[in-house]
């Protein structure tokens, strides 16, 4: 199955100097990431610190972007908690207000549960939620979870709720996974987590990426997908990579909060929730060369 790649970006979340959410902010960053040529956004991931927000900071920065004006066919908000009651609230809410689909984490407190297990809380979330319109992406991040999303699992999940699941977010960094689902599943939407596995991802018949790295190098990114095949995807793939390998040497969510500040001229968007601690000033080069390689001001 061919498909037209497309590119997510799990935006971030820019919290205020009292640690609260930064609406505006928030709002203003994720539409210039959409004007960066973005098909659209994934927030409240890994990226966003969603682990770090309430349900409710969640849920009032979802309607902030929808209410904005931004489409909501264009989002995909993360909404997988440890909490069965939580996801519940954070799905219902997507699903109301018309999100493409979420993104959704497993349960991932209790380690060596069953795929049975797993079934039995997606099937309550799809049971409580009793949205026709619900739409699920599985999000793989088992160095994170310690709950993987195995091929038997999904197979379970699409014979039992056919037409809720559509998709997956590979974050394992194991292309070898990532070639497997959509080899077993080609009717399923299989996005990298690495702009690097593009090309790949694209020729077994992948949707594309879902790429943290996309918050500073969205255009580019998106350049690469239309590039594919022609003379010009390698000069483009090599500063996608350059970019991409700079953000992997360094701290990596206080490192996009960095790049995102120096992008807008704002300081107040590298400011981040602990655990997380701000980005040193040690790093301020690796950043200002990122930044400059993904607005073609440098090589």
């Amino acid at each position: 199955m061919t498909r037209t790649p497309k590119l997510y970006v799990p935006a971030i979340t820019p919290f205020a100097a009292d640690l609260s959410v930064d609406v505006t902010r928030f709002v203003a960053n994720s539409k210039a990431l959409l004007e960066d040529g973005a098909d659209g956004l994934a927030p409240f991931g890994t990226t966003s610190e969603a682990n770090s927000m309430s349900v409710g900071e969640r849920i009032d920065a979802l309607d902030a972007l929808i209410d904005s004006g931004i489409d909501p066919q264009r989002l995909m908000p993360g909404t997988g908690c440890v909490a069965l009651s939580d996801t519940i609230a954070l799905t219902r809410h997507a699903t109301e207000r018309g999100c493409l689909g979420t993104l959704m984490l497993p349960p991932f407190y209790y380690k060596g549960v069953t795929d049975q297990g797993l079934v039995d809380s997606y099937s309550a979330i799809i049971d409580a939620v009793g949205d026709s319109r619900l739409r699920i992406y599985l999000y793989h991040i088992p160095q994170m979870t310690g709950v993987p999303i195995t091929l038997g699992l999904i197979e379970m999940l699409l014979k039992k709720h056919p037409g809720i699941f559509v998709g997956l977010k590979d974050s394992s960094g194991n292309w070898d996974n990532t070639r497997s689902v959509i080899e077993a599943f080609p009717e399923l939407e299989s996005y990298s987590a690495s702009e690097a596995l593009i090309p790949q991802n694209v020729a077994a018949g992948g949707a594309g990426c879902i790429s943290a790295s996309a918050n500073v190098n969205a255009r580019n990114i998106v350049a690469l997908m239309r590039a594919l095949g022609t003379p010009e995807e390698a000069q483009i793939a090599t500063g996608v990579a350059t970019v991409r390998k700079i953000f992997e040497s360094l701290p990596l969510i206080p490192a996009i909060k960095a790049a995102t500040a120096l992008r807008h001229g704002d300081e107040a968007y590298a400011t981040v929730r602990p655990p997380f601690v701000r980005l040193g000033t040690e790093h301020n080069e690796a950043v200002a060369r990122a930044v400059s390689i993904a607005q073609g001001k440098a090589e």
